[in-house]
């Protein structure tokens, strides 16, 4: 009969950590949103354009390096023997994580609303700025 309470509590905790990790690709979907908005605020004023697509293709190429490395370390017979003791170790590191996971999720969730709120106050800013009048335009 103990196991029913043991169950239960268990069935609750795996809810709140997925109702909490749910909230953690809820915010960087809101971070990807709001990262989105500051790139096509910034890319209305000519002057951050040059700026902005230089920081496209930085990303861009971030992203193709990344996945490269991915796919070619995926291939090889080494990253296959390491795939396989990656398993094995994640679900070692698993088992022992999960009060680690419930420590940290918190802190990401912060840490993740303020880089969007410090995103959505530059937006603010950037957009304040492209409705004042340029000085030079003023002479």
């Amino acid at each position: 009969m103990s196991e029913g309470p043991q169950n239960q509590e268990n069935q609750e905790k795996s809810r709140s950590n997925k109702e909490s990790w749910d909230e953690v690709g809820k915010q960087f979907q809101t971070l990807g949103e709001s990262l989105a908005t500051a790139f096509r605020t910034a890319w209305q004023d000519e002057s951050n354009r040059k700026k902005v697509e230089e920081m496209k293709i930085g990303l861009q190429s971030l992203v193709k390096e990344v996945g490269k490395a991915i796919d070619e370390s995926a291939t090889s017979e080494r990253g296959q023997k390491l795939i396989h003791e990656a398993e094995r170790a994640a679900d070692s590191l698993h088992k022992a994580g999960v009060e680690t996971v419930q420590e940290v999720q918190p802190h990401l969730l912060t840490a993740l609303r303020q880089v969007s709120l410090e995103l959505q106050k530059l937006i603010e800013r950037i957009e304040k700025d492209e409705k004042k009048p340029d000085a030079s335009e003023e002479s």
